[in-house]
């Protein structure tokens, strides 16, 4: 048998949780769903964001001699990760943002973490990537 058949898809979508655990929409008949598609653990942009976290644990220990870093820098750096890991968003408005920059804000903005926390968590789960799983 070929272990491909086993293969996850490079992208899925999440449908994002309010601080509330409640799903989030735009309008009030919960036609338009506020999303978020990414790119997989088993993606090669997944790949490309993870070794750039890595590298930039590397230039820490280097720079600094040390692998802490300030709340702030480490936020940036989840921000970037997340934000490379981000395919597209629906229907999310961000101060007029698009592309990276609007991924970078909302990741950064501490007011709405409970986003990067979801993002990060869903990310981390190879089953939410696999053929035929149910999407949220």
């Amino acid at each position: 048998m070929d272990i491909r058949k086993f293969a996850v898809e490079p992208t899925a979508r999440l449908h994002l949780r309010d601080a509330g655990d409640e799903l989030m929409y735009v309008d009030a008949d919960e036609s338009k769903p506020i999303a978020v598609n990414l790119f997989g653990p088993g993606s090669k942009q997944h790949a490309r964001a993870l070794n750039e976290k890595q590298n930039h644990h590397v230039d820490l220990i280097k720079k600094k001699g040390k692998t802490k870093e300030s709340a702030e820098d480490a936020r940036k750096s989840n921000a970037e990760f997340l934000s490379a890991c981000t395919a597209s968003w629906e229907n999310m408005e961000y101060d007029g943002l698009t592309g990276d920059a609007l991924s970078v804000a909302v990741y950064s903005d501490i007011s709405i973490g409970f986003i990067a926390d979801q993002v990060a968590s869903y990310l981390a789960d190879w089953a939410n990537f696999t053929k035929g799983s149910p999407k949220p």
